[in-house]
Order: C-alpha cells, then structure tokens, then sequence
C-alpha cells in the first residue's frame, strides 16, 4: 500500500482531478466533493508541501451554459464549450480554495508547451513564479484552440508531463477504482489488487490494456494511466492511482487506504540532467574564461560575465556546450538567451545586461539547466 511518508515527503504534489469527480449529474460542479478536495490540499500546504492541480471540467461545465445536452459534440462544439467551460471551472476552485485562504491560478497548456523547449522553457518560468508566490497552478489543456492532431490527449498524460516539467516527486492520479488489479474488479471478484510496481512490464501494461481498459474516469482508463505513470517515472516521479470519489482522497492515501504506488526509474534532478546531458543535440558552444568553469564545475549558474565567445545560431530554450579557454567541453546546458543577445552581453556584469538588451533573463544559463560533461566531474 502507499504509506504516509511517501506522499508527505514529496516537495511538489501533482494531483489529476476528472471531470467525473469534478462535475455532478446535474451538469453543475461538486461543491461539496470540491470543499472535501481543497481541505486536503491545504493540509498538504500546512505542512510546507507545494500542490499543482491538473483539472478537467470545462467542457461539461460548458455543455451545461450552452445547452449543448448529453449527445456527442463536433470538435468545434468541444472547443466553444471549453471556451464558455473555463470561467466555471475557475469559479469553482476559487470557491472550494479560497474560503481556507487559498490562491488559485489558471494555466492552459498546448502540447507544444510541453515539448518544444523555448515554450518548455517559458510555462516552467511560469508555474514556478506561481508556486513561488504561495499561488496553486489548476491546469487544463487548452482545448478552445488544440486540435486533435496537436492536442496532448487526455489529461492523465498531461498530469504526468505538468510533472515532469516542475519536477514533481508525485503524482496522483484520482479515479473510480483503487489502483491496479489482475482483472476487472467489477467483472471478476477474484481480481487481485497490486500495490505497488516497480517497474512497468509488459505483464503489468497488458492488465492494464485487458481487464483493466476501461477503469478510470473520463477519456483516459487504465491503460492512460499507466502511460502516464511511465511518463512520470521517468522523470522521476512516484505515481499514485487511487479512488477519488472518497471524501479526502490524499487523506486515504495516507491512511493506507487502497492505492497502486508506480515507483519513480530515478530521481527528478537525475532525469532531467540526463535529458540535458544526454538526448539533445547541441545547437551552439559558448566558450567561458577559467573562472567561470571552474564555477560550472561547482554547480553554479553561467553568468554573462564569463563568457568570452559565442559560436553557432540559437534560440532561448537550446542545448549549448560549455568549453573552456583549452576548448573542452564542460558541461551542457539550456540557454536563456538566443545566439545574437548572448553575443551582445558577452562579459557583461549581469547588472548591465537590461541596459544592454533591454531585458534581462537571469543568468545565461542557470544552474538548475546545466549537465556536467561526464568526464568533468564538479570540482571540490
């Protein structure tokens, strides 16, 4: 079972909430499941944990503004009931939050937003200034402007990206059944709940693509939740699948209710210098005087002030090299700045950078974006 350390040592806590939980049979939102919900996440923010929600819910709320019924809708009916959707669900949460002294924020994402890295790069900035300010990100895909050639999908998927880009330590995935089983639970009574895994099988994913295909609410299922837990794990993130319709259901979690635990392939700073490190191609070099390897080495940020050259043509977002004055290489890292600015401010003090551009950045690279090179282990 999932324990209580689990869930309360995690810095960041994604939790996915589906339409189904979310919005009643009358096509209105659950208050009442919504009030149990946000007691929950502030006991997580008492205790110091930050919290991330990844909601559906705009288009059934939409449906019911718009009288749009019960029946299949075209793709642009989807879109003009997300649209008419949005402000509800917003209210929503505000009204479960803010009673308990809660902020909430809304952020719609594109599938873009999550794999081109500039956009990558700028919805990260984004959800951590967020987070930051003590505020708690409700994110949706935008689904008033995505097709379905560009969307992400369903929302267990994009709970599980929205992980990945803030480095999450978990995940909750809150469904209508308790985890996995080796059957239907509904179908077959002898169905055997799995705890915990350590590691996505064939055999674990084809319980999920058999018996298991339709557990889940929404448009996701079973077989979803495990490509999201995938997604997650490698990112480094623990994935919970529990029952959502209990009132307290992060509460239950700790409580040793039912739960399956998708244990995390490695930590969430590992995965990300390995995807540094190790999966993208390099579009330029920035060339750094001794002090500033020697900083790189450290762990530190790259500053302007220690770049002496810039070769190659990129953009805000791409993987550079880091060499030193000898020319070899230091480390890799994503940089905040496109190839002509980062010429421009070239030794420049970063005091003098918004001067120079206009605006400033930060730091050419930060040091959260940086992978040492393997044969450049940090200095002492």
């Amino acid at each position: 079972m999932a324990t209580l350390s689990e869930l309360s040592a995690a810095r960041r806590v994604v939790v996915k909430v589906g339409s189904a939980l979310l919005v009643g049979p009358d096509g209105a939102a659950h208050s009442a499941w919504l009030a149990d919900f946000a007691a929950d996440v502030a006991r997580l923010r008492g205790r110091g944990q930050q919290v991330l929600v990844v909601s559906s819910g705009a288009v059934a709320l939409g449906r019911r503004r718009l009288g749009l019924g019960r029946r299949a809708l075209s793709l642009p009916e989807k879109q003009a009931a997300a649209a008419a959707g949005q402000s509800a669900l917003m209210r929503a949460w505000e009204e479960a939050l803010g009673p308990l002294g809660l902020t909430c924020a809304q952020v719609l994402l594109t599938r873009d937003d999550t794999e081109v890295r500039r956009r990558w790069l700028n919805a990260r900035a984004t959800v951590e200034t967020l987070l930051g300010l003590g505020v708690i990100p409700v994110v949706n895909e935008n689904d008033t402007v995505v097709t379905e050639e560009i969307r992400v999908g369903d929302n267990d998927r994009l709970s599980a990206r929205v992980a990945q880009l803030v480095g999450a330590e978990a995940l909750v995935l809150l469904s209508d059944v308790d985890g996995l089983y080796t059957a239907d639970p509904r179908r077959d009574p002898a169905a055997v709940h799995i705890p915990r895994v350590a590691r996505l099988t064939p055999e674990i994913e084809a319980m999920a693509g058999g018996a298991n295909a339709q557990a889940g609410v929404g448009t996701g299922g079973m077989a979803t939740k495990l490509e999201a837990a995938r997604i997650a794990s490698q990112a480094g993130c623990a994935t919970f699948i529990t029952l959502g319709t209990r009132a307290g259901p992060l509460s239950a979690i700790e409580a040793d209710a039912l739960a399956t635990v998708i244990e995390p392939a490695t930590t969430p700073r590992a995965a990300y210098k390995a995807w540094i490190g190790g999966s993208l191609a390099p579009a330029g070099a920035l060339t750094v005087d001794a002090g500033a390897a020697a900083a790189v080495r450290k762990g530190k940020s790259l500053l302007a002030a220690g770049v002496r050259t810039v070769a190659g043509r990129f953009d805000k977002g791409d993987c550079v090299r880091v060499l030193d004055p000898e020319g070899a290489e230091v480390a890799r890292g994503l940089v905040r700045y496109e190839s002509g600015h980062a010429s421009r401010i070239c030794g420049l003090k970063s005091d003098a950078i918004e001067a120079e551009l206009g605006y400033t950045s930060g730091p050419l690279i930060h040091a959260d974006d940086l992978a040492l090179a393997a044969h450049a282990p940090a200095a002492g």
